[in-house]
């Protein structure tokens, strides 16, 4: 049964999670968690709900947790408060004798889901076609792990928002041109300020099943997959430039899943880690509009209350996906496990994973 399929045989939570106080859920969750010591480990991702990180052991981007969770050979159980894709490098990196489990299976990624492994083929066949044996495939961390280990089988890495210039830069050592998944943003960003000229990028689109180019197809050297991050898209330079005109005092940055020209328009880009370490080294009383994730905003403006944090996009609403664990799904889940009875585990199978590891692999060997 694949995750879609699990989805939609899935039970709604039970209602008496409903019907419990706020002050009740956590009391439980924090008794749990006492309970199980060592053998319970819960990684946040920064973009989930204050609710939820209170209870998290370590707060962090995608690969970043799935790192730490894998340097926790102490755990029995880790219970991955992100989204799915997640969940999947943590099993990826963690030995069989440990359970990964998503809190809510609902919880998933529409980046991740814009490249799946059948289209990914297809495009792989059509542009081998076109361009022969000259194209390294690329995938951001947001991507599912049958991608991650497509990559990995032919000769490809993976790529963080911290990291994408060092593995482009590694990808052009290794063939003439690359493919970059699943978001187009991110790797059009990358590119541009690695000086490849916008002519020489064009976009797979795997609905249409066809190569746009916006330049000579033969002087393509960046193929990039026609994915985004549906948050990320709603900043826009209309709001940087009303900004500009109310409040020209404030410096706007923003994260490289944003448009092109939402990039060029601001003051800075970078990764979660390089927005939230900006904000932290900041002169106390500057402002800052921020173009990302909104409970990730939120939470640095409750942190550094010395200075004017805010969205850049003021009707902005948290990620749809990563906000739907809350108190009752992360109860839920650790009753469960108390029971006996965890639900959600997150499994790759062997194969997929020694693939996918070995994109991971290639990607954590450059230096960045």
């Amino acid at each position: 049964m694949n995750f879609l399929e699990k989805v939609a045989t899935l039970d709604r939570i039970p209602e008496r999670y409903r019907d419990m106080s706020v002050n009740e859920k956590r009391e439980r969750i924090a008794a749990i968690k006492q309970q199980l010591g060592k053998r319970l480990f819960i990684p946040g991702h920064h973009y989930q709900r204050d609710e939820v990180i209170e209870f998290a052991d370590t707060t962090g981007d995608s690969l970043q947790l799935a790192q730490l969770s894998k340097a926790n050979r102490d755990a029995e159980y880790i219970v991955f408060c992100g989204v799915h894709f997640m969940a999947e490098t943590a099993d990826m990196l963690t030995t069989d004798k440990q359970r990964v489990i998503l809190p809510d299976l609902k919880a998933g990624c529409s980046m991740a889901d814009m490249a799946d492994i059948n289209q990914t083929e297809h495009a792989w066949t059509e542009l081998q076609k076109l361009f022969g044996d000259t194209i390294l495939p690329l995938t951001y961390v947001n991507s599912t792990a049958a991608i991650k280990a497509f990559c990995g089988r032919n000769g490809g890495a993976t790529v963080t928002s911290s990291n994408a210039k060092a593995m482009v830069r590694w990808a052009f050592s290794q063939k003439e041109r690359l493919l970059f998944l699943p978001d187009q943003h991110l790797g059009r960003n990358t590119a541009y300020d690695l000086g490849i000229k916008l002519e020489e990028m064009a976009v797979w689109d795997p609905i249409s099943r066809e190569l746009i180019c916006e330049g000579p197809m033969e002087e393509t050297k960046v193929i990039l997959w026609k994915g985004h991050c549906s948050v990320h898209e709603k900043f826009t330079v209309v709001q940087i430039e009303g900004l500009r005109k109310t409040s020209p005092q404030t410096t706007i940055i923003v994260h490289p899943e944003c448009t092109f020209d939402v990039v060029q328009a601001a003051d800075l880009n970078g990764s979660t880690h390089f927005i939230i370490e900006t904000i932290r080294q900041a002169e106390p009383g500057t402002s800052w509009a921020v173009g990302t994730e909104m409970n990730l905003v939120n939470r640095l403006a409750q942190q550094f209350p010395d200075k004017e944090v805010f969205s850049l996009n003021s009707t902005m609403c948290p990620c749809l996906t990563m906000n739907r664990i809350d108190l009752d799904h992360l109860l839920w889940s650790l009753e469960e496990i108390v029971e006996g009875r965890p639900h959600f585990q997150i499994t790759v199978d062997k194969q997929t994973t020694e693939a996918g590891n070995l994109a991971l692999k290639r990607m954590l060997d450059r230096p960045s």
